[in-house]
């Protein structure tokens, strides 16, 4: 059995901004319980264990645009060692995609919807400026339970598993069990030699107007603003390509983490293991999904 534990340290406090379209937060530092997170390969099965608390400086929780406070949490999960691709792409709906490799899940989608009606069939983009969700300079907010979860990049994990180096670098895995790599990959597939390069995602704005719902020319506020269209970046519809990488120079299937929609992939390539389906009522928006009287959005 294979085991890496670690125990990450407080970080200093520091100023950053989150992405673009969202009102930036002051990074107040980590949070006063250490992260811990371990991960065994045990037989078949890689084995994730984490209290979900991140290494890096969060933004104020609880703060404006999100009341919900950073609490220890109880994770364990698990995902093939050796995933295989399914035959069609499953979407992630409104569960984890992953997990990062210091323990904090990735959980792309928002529990907001225009008018604050599920039914209406438009969901806001947690990136998109729809809606303010209190997220902080690591593209993360805060569940109603106190799970702090990423819907972007998490800039200072990155910053600290490449020590400030441009280079590929694994940041988790995916819970169909294919690895998630940073933005940046090699500009060849097959050669981890050749110059790395910022992932583009192919996910484009649709350019006719909105049918129904909030009506208007498409700007990324809603994830059904966005549609694929194939060759238009350098990777497929579950943000992902085939390829060699530092942990698999005889090339695998990965994900990758982009700086454009979707981000954080929203579907899997295989097949997702139970522990990451959401048991609960989704939640990471102010109020954690939970229907409101209909007031017409922001």
């Amino acid at each position: 059995m294979k085991k890496l534990l670690w125990i990450w340290g407080v970080v200093v406090g520091h100023a950053v901004s989150a992405h673009p379209g969202h009102e930036g937060l002051v990074m107040v530092g980590a949070p006063a319980v250490p992260a811990e997170v371990s991960i065994t390969v045990e037989g078949a099965v890689r084995v994730i264990r984490a209290n979900g608390i991140p290494n890096h400086p969060t933004g104020p929780f609880p703060g404006r645009g999100n009341p919900n406070a950073i609490a220890a949490q109880k994770y364990e999960f698990r995902v093939p060692a050796e995933p295989r691709a399914g035959v069609k792409p499953t979407p992630n709906g409104m569960n984890n995609f992953g997990v990062a490799v210091n323990g904090v899940v990735f959980d792309p989608a928002a529990a907001e919807w225009w008018r604050d009606d599920r039914s209406s069939g438009w969901q806001y983009e947690a990136l998109g400026g729809g809606r303010n969700l209190g997220v902080d300079g690591e593209h993360a907010h805060v569940q109603p339970n106190g799970a702090y979860h990423y819907h972007g990049i998490p800039e200072a994990l990155v910053a600290k598993l490449t020590a400030g180096q441009l280079r590929m670098v694994l940041v988790g895995w995916a819970a169909d069990g294919f690895p998630i790599y940073g933005p940046l990959i090699p500009s060849v597939p097959d050669e981890l030699g050749s110059p790395v390069k910022n992932a583009v995602s192919s996910y484009r704005l649709k350019t006719t107007e909105r049918a129904g719902g909030p009506g208007g020319k498409p700007d990324g506020k809603f994830i059904q603003d966005w549609e694929y269209v194939a060759g238009a970046g350098d990777l497929d519809e579950c943000n992902g390509r085939t390829g060699v990488t530092p942990e698999f120079p005889s090339g695998t299937y990965y994900y990758v983490l982009t700086e454009q929609y979707p981000f954080i992939p929203r579907m899997w390539r295989g097949t997702p293991d139970a522990s990451f389906l959401r048991k609960g009522p989704p939640g990471g928006g102010p109020d954690g999904g939970k229907k409101k009287k209909q007031k017409q959005a922001p």
